[in-house]
């Protein structure tokens, strides 16, 4: 019981107390007697009353406890909806950096594969005058063979370039190549075989800038193997071929040498 209700009840207590005392010495036994039981009446309604207060005041609090509860049931709800929001935010920040890394390593890896694709890509080559298509790695090895021979190494020279023209049977550096690799013979004194490239360059490229020189060479070759007539006559073609070329000045002197 709370204090005001202590309070309430000595109150009242009192009061009927004086007023007991009063009215029996005003009005004697009976009218004290009524008015005793009407200040008892008045007391219970306000006993009533008194707990009507407490049984509201009860409920109240259990309300206010309710709805406190709910109050914090909102707040937890909140802070979880903020702390998914947050984790929804960071998962999105994170997938969005995934994506972008991703598209910076797709995109490296085009330019890898097209840079790669390049490194195979046919390129335009103008060798003696002609222009022709070839592979990179079709030029990469006939200018190895020249680099070599360029050198002075003969020997290499001949293998590399003798093994360009097995591997390439339709490059546009074959005629070339055949012209090359007769000369390499040649320092090599393999005569026969030097020939007999010369002699195929003239037969599929009569008009090969080389062509002269390589007319001559046979001649050359011809005299090493102690074929003058067949020099002679090698040498009256050329001039007879190509007879505004210094190839066939050349020729033209030998040729009064020869007789």
């Amino acid at each position: 019981m709370s204090a005001l209700t202590c309070s309430r009840w000595v109150f009242v207590w009192g009061l009927f107390a004086w007023m007991g005392a009063a009215q029996a010495a005003l009005f004697g036994d009976d009218e004290a007697r009524k008015a005793i039981l009407d200040l008892r009446q008045r007391v219970e309604q306000s006993n009533a009353a008194i707990k009507g207060l407490a049984d509201e005041n009860a409920q109240l609090r259990r309300a206010l406890l309710d709805f406190q509860g709910q109050i914090d049931g909102l707040k937890s709800e909140l802070s979880q909806s903020r702390g998914a929001q947050e984790q929804s935010m960071r998962t999105q920040a994170e997938l969005a950096r995934a994506l972008s890394e991703s598209q910076i390593r797709q995109k490296d890896l085009a330019q890898g594969v097209e840079d790669r694709l390049r490194r195979f890509d046919p390129v335009k080559v103008t060798l003696e005058g002609v222009e022709f298509m070839a592979e990179p790695a079709e030029k990469r090895d006939y200018d190895a063979a020249m680099e070599t021979f360029r050198k002075g190494d003969f020997a290499a020279a001949q293998v590399a370039l003798n093994a360009f023209i097995q591997r390439y049977r339709t490059s546009g550096y074959n005629d070339s190549a055949l012209f090359w690799l007769g000369n390499a013979q040649y320092a090599n004194k393999d005569y026969k075989e030097s020939m007999a490239n010369f002699q195929k360059l003239l037969k599929s490229a009569p008009t090969h800038p080389r062509a002269s020189e390589a007319m001559l060479a046979v001649a050359n070759v011809q005299i090493e193997l102690k074929d003058l007539k067949g020099a002679r006559k090698t040498m009256e073609e050329l001039v007879k071929a190509y007879p505004a070329s210094e190839t066939a000045a050349t020729a033209r002197d030998r040729l009064t040498r020869l007789r």
